[in-house]
């Protein structure tokens, strides 16, 4: 009987849906370290009450007398961010349950409710970490029927409820982020699929109203993407694809302490292998690496940069990749306004050198995929707003202030 009902509730809740639309979203910017990694004790457990204050997470990697005062969302809004996607580590909400576990949730719709307070919409996006392993994204790797899958599905009802409950007209629930369901064609199982469906079924017995964010698998690529079958939409969900394409150019960085991965270009064509080479040197020089040293870096270098040139990265195979989302929507009868950029964002050279692309590079890249997105009105997350790992639209660096060039890229005001 509870079965039946269960069946029944999804079954109404579809057919309402089919009748809404998702919270309308147009141009957002990720919040990672604010409710992510949340605070562990000495034995690995999960310090309680979870989470970071709003000060904290702003202190966290600068002096908090760098920041300008006042709320930090509404100068969000004032960038011209209209929604804000927020990375939330579901794992205290899987080590916990009852009194503790509504704790947690309470803290989270507050921090939501703070959110949306200063005008902007929110996207709930469950965040899964490394760092307590029973209760990272591994848990959900076992297959659709596995046990980890079961509990992990169980919490994202309770998050749904609780977001329901915040308001369906201001925040949007994703409960995946990257799923690493591998390989990325039809060569590889179903489970994914099961799982994403499944997971919106769940979703849609807790509420017809509220805005889902489905993720294809492989990483919430496009290759994922357009390896899934949507024959659980309704007219209220987005689909998500993630856009670091080329990652070779987006994730420029080093694997040791003395080594160097940085400055490709953006696109291929504006430079040459020789001068990326020779420029790479010169910040070895720079940085004082023994000739040793700067010898084995070039070893792994130049290959690395004769096949990103092969590759000749540019605006051809950005247009290409996007057009094979939208041809994805298209061939399904998915509009592109529910399309969804999660994440993109290039990082930014260190000021030794090491790691990132040159400025003008990276904003040109920032420039092209944003174009794109809008050119198919797919909206779109940047990531993020700060952090101090190169990928961030405050600046990395003294007063926390936004980089007004990145913002110009984004065409915003």
């Amino acid at each position: 009987m509870r079965r039946m009902a269960c069946v029944a509730a999804w079954v109404l809740g579809m057919a309402v849906a089919a009748g809404a639309a998702p919270i309308p979203l147009q141009r957002g910017v990720g919040v990672h370290e604010w409710l992510n990694w949340s605070p562990v004790e000495d034995d690995g457990s999960y310090s309680w009450p979870p989470y970071r204050s709003e000060q904290e997470w702003l202190a966290g990697h600068r002096p908090l007398t760098d920041w300008p005062g006042g709320d930090e969302f509404a100068r969000v809004r004032s960038m011209g961010f209209d929604f804000v996607r927020l990375s939330v580590d579901p794992g205290p909400l899987l080590a916990s349950e009852g009194a503790k576990r509504k704790q947690a949730l309470d803290i989270l719709a507050a921090a939501v409710e703070r959110i949306t307070s200063a005008g902007l919409k929110v996207v709930f996006d469950l965040h899964g970490v490394t760092q307590v392993p029973a209760n990272s994204m591994e848990m959900i790797y076992g297959g659709a029927d596995s046990e980890g899958v079961a509990r992990y599905r169980e919490m994202v009802v309770a998050v749904a409820t609780m977001l329901v409950k915040v308001g369906t007209d201001k925040v949007a629930i994703e409960p995946y982020n990257e799923p690493a369901y591998y390989p990325c064609d039809s060569s590889g199982s179903d489970d994914w699929q099961r799982i994403m469906a499944g997971t919106v079924r769940d979703i849609r017995a807790v509420s017809s109203e509220i805005t889902i964010v489905a993720t294809g698998a492989c990483g919430g690529s496009i290759a994922g993407l357009v390896n899934l079958t949507p024959d659980f939409d309704d007219s209220n969900l987005y689909y998500s694809f993630h856009m670091y394409e080329p990652h070779s150019f987006t994730h420029q960085r080093p694997d040791g302490t003395n080594t160097f991965a940085s400055g490709l270009p953006w696109p291929a064509d504006s430079s040459t292998p020789e001068v990326v080479a020779e420029t790479l040197k010169a910040q070895m020089d720079a940085a004082g690496l023994i000739s040793v040293e700067q010898v084995m870096n070039m070893v792994a270098a130049r290959e690395a940069i004769a096949r990103y040139f092969e590759q000749n990265w540019g605006q051809s195979q950005l247009e290409a990749s996007f057009r094979q989302a939208v041809d994805w929507a298209e061939a399904h009868g998915i509009p592109g306004r529910r399309l969804f950029m999660g994440e993109f964002g290039v990082i930014l050279m260190s000021t030794d050198g090491r790691m990132g692309a040159f400025d003008a590079d990276r904003l040109r890249y920032l420039r092209a995929v944003r174009q794109q997105a809008e050119r198919f009105a797919i909206p779109w997350s940047v990531w993020e707003f700060s952090n101090p790992h190169g990928m961030t639209v405050i600046r990395p660096d003294g007063p926390a202030v936004p980089d007004s060039l990145m913002l110009q890229a984004l065409g915003l005001p």
